[in-house]
């Protein structure tokens, strides 16, 4: 299944990827995360961009956002990849890329996945084995949704803020999806999907996403397509000799 073209589409919600250059270290001190930070609220309010989730690995970096004006989530990533390289090559007299080429993406299904994909970012260091306790890991959106503190880079999503009444409740009821083990399968599945940038979702989302952008967001099936094969007519008979021998 070969990459489809990037969609983006006002009010639906994105999941990024960004990798370091041949997987090498992005960040290399608590300075760097926290300029990273700074730079990613400045960008998402100068492009109209709603971050919902987000976490910051050493050698790369995953966000779940929304797009409230055209192309702002690109003109974000561009903005904030330009400055943070900056920042990198001028402290670390180095120069030459930091990531490896463009940033992914795949359009999520909100009502079906965007939750479960908030999960699937906030457990990135459990699951990369950097800590044992997310409560000990503080780059990452897992702080304020599960209560630990308030993340004014965050701008909460309607589906997160339907989870209660108060902001106690909707951290509670957050919360209590962790003690459940993520389903292995879904866990390579929303790896493939952004990977591949395909879209995040079923039939029905899909062709919605489809009709909206008026663009393919199926992959194409693999192989050849099959080559028609030509209806053989079956031959006449020969005339019977009508001749008495």
């Amino acid at each position: 299944m070969g990459r489809l073209s990037r969609i983006n589409i006002v009010g639906i919600p994105q999941h990024i990827v960004q990798t370091g250059h041949n997987r090498l270290p992005c960040f290399f001190d608590d300075e760097d995360y926290e300029f990273y930070l700074s730079s990613l609220r400045a960008a998402s309010d100068q492009y109209q961009v709603e971050i919902h989730a987000y976490v910051l690995l050493p050698n790369s970096i995953q966000i779940i956002a929304t797009p409230r004006i055209d192309k702002s989530i690109s003109s974000m990533m561009q903005s904030l990849g330009r400055r943070y390289v900056q920042h990198v090559n001028h402290k670390y007299k180095r120069s030459g890329t930091l990531w490896e080429g463009r940033y992914k993406s795949s359009l999520i299904d909100s009502d079906n996945y965007l939750l479960t994909c908030y999960r699937y970012v906030e457990l990135r260091p459990l699951h990369q084995g950097l800590v044992d306790n997310l409560s000990d890991y503080k780059w990452s959106s897992y702080h304020h949704h599960c209560g630990n503190s308030v993340n004014w880079l965050i701008q909460d999503h309607r589906l997160y803020m339907a989870l209660g009444d108060t902001r106690d409740e909707r951290c509670d009821a957050y919360s209590e999806t962790f003690r459940y083990r993520f389903d292995r399968r879904l866990i390579d599945f929303i790896a493939e999907t952004v990977n591949m940038g395909q879209v995040l979702g079923g039939d029905a989302f899909k062709d919605k996403i489809e009709k909206i952008a008026n663009h393919r967001v199926r992959p194409l099936k693999r192989g050849r397509p099959r080559k028609k094969v030509a209806e053989i007519k079956p031959e006449k008979s020969p005339a019977k000799d009508k001749t008495t021998l």
